[in-house]
């Protein structure tokens, strides 16, 4: 690990909204002034717009264009490839794809096959010398990102996850002790786990580690725009992601903005969600309002949130209003909110591993479908030079390739329903956290 001097860094932060700027503290998520919900963003003093400007490769390559004080040696970051059969095979002419996963043969090394990795190393390397422990709900994929990282780097993390989750998070050893997961078991949804957490992150020592509010989330998610810049050698016209909170697309939308030359459009912006659960979707073409939570005894509109095959993107709290978030950002990049459904999406997942030999998560498989139904429809055209980030992929040819432990959870929780569930949990989280520092203070 390799840091900056204390208190040094090349950023200051800047709330969208206000304008007030801050010396960040690697903790900082919110503007402190009274206003509308909105974003803080990093303002890199006098960086230059280049993209390669740390290590010689790998996500650190663009550690000046990142809130990080520290670099993590040996941390991959996204590939860019053209990919002309599968752009054929979808009519169209121009596609390159940012490959975020396990695919040895075309150097792509993230260890937990998903783009949250860059997300993850990218918060670790912004956070304080003395960091509180982060609290962090996750779908799956957030939350192995997190795991391996802060095992490899010695970080306090809480996180916690729904049942399903643990499917996803098998890593080549042990985690280490102080990176803690709480499973939620039953029907307990992300959404639920966003709600736990809200709760656990205001236990003393313990911190949120923020979502879409954290500037390292939404640049490191960033660096697949910055390196498909590099290799483009210019801004795509339109980029594609699945998305459930939209973080990701933010990322890619604010690195464009640091990187475009004079007289040069910001790329299009095109979010696709998996029906039927689409908040943003339905926000965007619907509501132009932020989705809200459904009347406390809906149950038939809360079960949509399991049917989707694509779980990383059920986010019920999407920061659609957010000065800075979604809306704001679809609007000045002309972007649009398209929506496929689970026989898509697989068919899509089936395409591509046929075409380019390696399998793909299915949020990948929801933008490529929704990519291919908006080339069929004439939304995009067959020339435009389009980037489709494929966030998630290589996860069954690396269980094939490794050998995989499965995590460990450190608290089981039955759930006992969206009323009493967060508060049962925290409670829960708090007995069990008193009882290991009785234990520590005994031990002394």
């Amino acid at each position: 690990m390799s840091g900056a001097r204390p208190g040094t860094r090349h950023y200051t932060v800047v709330c969208s909204s206000c304008g007030s700027r801050y010396e960040d503290d690697g903790l900082l998520l919110d503007c402190a002034r009274p206003h509308e919900p909105a974003f803080l963003r990093t303002d890199y003093n006098g960086t230059g717009t280049g993209t390669r400007t740390g290590e010689s490769a790998g996500l650190f390559r663009h550690a000046s264009l990142l809130p990080v004080t520290r670099t993590f040696p040996d941390v991959p970051g996204p590939v860019v490839l053209a990919a002309e059969r599968l752009g054929r095979r979808i009519g169209l002419d121009r596609l390159w794809i940012a490959f975020n996963g396990y695919w040895p043969e075309r150097e792509a090394h993230l260890p937990t096959c998903t783009f949250k990795d860059l997300e993850a190393y990218t918060v670790l390397g912004r956070l304080p010398a003395e960091p509180p422990v982060l609290v962090i709900p996750s779908a799956g994929n957030t939350a192995a990102a997190f795991a391996w990282a802060a095992t490899r780097h010695q970080v306090p993390c809480l996180l916690v996850v729904p049942a399903p989750a643990l499917e996803r998070m098998r890593f080549p050893a042990p985690l280490d002790p102080r990176v803690r997961i709480v499973v939620l078991d039953g029907t307990a949804t992300y959404s639920d786990a966003i709600a736990c957490a809200d709760l656990l992150s205001a236990f003393p020592g313990h911190h949120a580690e923020g979502g879409s509010r954290n500037v390292g989330r939404r640049d490191g998610l960033g660096t697949v725009m910055l390196a498909a810049a590099d290799a483009l050698g210019r801004l795509p016209e339109t980029y594609v992601q699945a998305v459930g909170s939209g973080t990701g697309a933010i990322g890619a939308h604010e690195a464009a903005r640091r990187l475009r030359t004079e007289g040069e459009a910001l790329p299009r912006l095109l979010m696709c969600q998996n029906a039927p659960f689409a908040p943003l979707y339905d926000a965007w073409r619907c509501t132009g309002a932020a989705p809200a939570d459904p009347a406390p005894h809906a149950d038939r509109d809360r079960d949509r949130e399991h049917e989707p095959l694509a779980r990383e993107l059920t986010n019920r709290r999407p920061p659609f209003t957010v000065r800075g978030g979604v809306r704001d950002v679809l609007t000045e990049s002309g972007g649009d909110v398209l929506c496929t459904d689970n026989v898509a999406a697989l068919d899509a997942m089936a395409l591509f591993e046929e075409v380019e030999g390696i399998d793909i998560e299915p949020g990948a498989g929801v933008a490529l479908a929704a990519l291919a139904e908006a080339a069929r429809a004439g939304r995009v055209r067959r020339d435009e030079l389009v980037l489709l980030n494929i966030t998630g992929g290589g996860r069954a040819r690396q269980a094939r390739d490794l050998p995989l432990i499965p995590a460990e959870p450190w608290l089981r929780v039955p759930w006992p329903g969206r009323d009493e569930g967060p508060r049962a949990v925290a409670e829960l989280v708090a007995r069990q956290l008193t009882g290991l520092a009785a234990v520590t203070e005994a031990a002394r």
